[in-house]
């Protein structure tokens, strides 16, 4: 049988067959034993071969095969460096939710991810959410932000989750398509989720006043069906987000405004950091391109997030 993978707690899997009936499934003893250096040998949005099982009163599906993914998301695991966690496989697009403040996204967090979209083939689009809370001040620093990324080819949407402002453009974007939903915890992926499908009612939690970040509502990446025509991927609310097997001389390809640049350079290998008649570090001093955008690219490279700050590339 051929099936979607819905639901993934670690060992066990909520498979939707093609005939639209759910499957509590596991994975066939020898699968795990195929090389496989992510925590996840299979994600949410996989399409899997099972076949049913009977375990007493209860009939299971066993899991034996994966077909080829077309793309997915991914990142490094939390705990064990070495290995990685596949979120989600298999997307259309991919949303990624950004507040200004309660919590605080990063720039960094927002570039990496994007970059991470870019190498893995995954449509990307920002939703700066909880529009209803700025002052006049906040406001125009997130219209800000969303117009940075709008120059550099990216959609952009400022939303709110608690008032629906927007909302309806999200959905026009998810119609007939698998979409995933992520940001920091707290960003308002789950109130997003509820106000586009109420039915569905998943859980959401207050922003702890102490810490300013919030609570991890979701604990499992999952699928839903929604009533308009469109799949969902809830996924639990991320901290940082750890990039996976990006050379550095490949990175500036997953920036486009970087990419774009780089014909420019003098040399062809060019890191965009010290090498001479750089048209990216020209770029930056003519203000082509964002200080934020070359910082988060820097990083990236050298793998040094303390050492390089914008504070130590000054324009003068």
């Amino acid at each position: 049988m051929l099936g979607t993978v819905y639901k993934s707690t670690g060992s066990w899997y909520t498979v939707k067959s093609n005939e639209g009936d759910f499957y509590k499934c596991r994975i066939k003893g020898k699968f795990r034993l195929k090389g496989i250096k992510s925590t996840n040998p299979i994600a949410v949005g996989d399409i899997v071969k099972f076949e049913k099982e009977n375990l007493g009163d209860e009939t299971i599906g066993v899991i034996y095969a994966i077909q080829d993914r077309k793309n997915y998301i991914v990142r490094k695991s939390v705990n064990l460096s070495k290995q990685t966690h596949i979120i989600a496989a298999n997307l259309d697009q991919v949303f990624l939710m950004v507040t200004l403040n309660n919590p605080k996204t990063y720039t960094i967090f927002i570039d990496r991810f994007l970059a991470t979209a870019e190498a893995y083939d995954v449509t990307a689009i920002l939703l700066f959410n909880k529009i209803d809370t700025y002052n006049k001040e906040e406001l125009a620093e997130v219209t800000y932000l969303a117009e940075l990324y709008k120059r550099i080819g990216y959609t952009c949407i400022l939303i709110s989750a608690h008032t629906g402002e927007n909302v309806d453009l999200v959905k026009k974007l998810m119609l007939d398509k698998t979409s995933m939903f992520s940001g920091n915890s707290g960003v308002g992926k789950s109130t997003l989720v509820n106000i586009l499908e109420p039915a569905l009612n998943i859980k959401t939690s207050e922003i702890s006043e102490q810490h300013l970040h919030g609570q991890h509502t979701t604990t499992f990446a999952e699928m839903f069906d929604l009533g308009f025509g469109a799949k969902i991927i809830d996924t639990p609310g991320i901290k940082g987000f750890g990039v996976v097997d990006m050379e550095k001389e490949e990175i500036g390809d997953y920036f486009r405004d970087i990419f774009r640049l780089k014909a420019d350079c003098k040399f062809n290998n060019c890191l965009h950091l010290d090498e001479p008649k750089c048209a990216v570090k020209e770029a930056l001093e003519n203000d082509e391109l964002a200080w934020s955008r070359y910082e988060s690219y820097v990083q990236m490279v050298t793998g040094d997030e303390d050492t390089y700050r914008i504070d130590n590339y000054s324009k003068n």
